[in-house]
């Protein structure tokens, strides 16, 4: 039950304020348009797509089982940050 709950708030949080969030909000404020549609609509997108996800995920698993995953995740995120850091004294020293 823990892993489910784990799963849940953090796709929650991850969908909070994206880029699907807003066209759902864009959508729903459309007075053609049935609130109840758009529910429906986004809610059967999102379960594809994850469908999607958790098919390629497994995918990946068993070719990449071999792979510290999520070590090299990790370093990613941490280049990602360095380089937004850099960026940003870059910036701020150009100006």
């Amino acid at each position: 039950m823990s892993q489910l709950f784990t799963i849940f708030i953090t796709v929650f949080l991850a969908e909070l304020g994206d880029k699907t969030q807003l066209a759902t909000v864009l959508f729903a404020s459309d007075r053609q348009t049935s609130s109840l549609m758009v529910f429906f609509a986004a809610a059967t997108a999102l379960v594809a797509s994850t469908g999607v996800a958790v098919v390629l995920g497994t995918a990946a698993e068993r070719w990449l089982a071999f792979m510290p995953l999520k070590l090299i995740a990790g370093i990613g995120f941490i280049l990602v940050g360095g380089w937004t850091i850099w960026d940003h004294f870059r910036s701020a020293a150009a100006a």
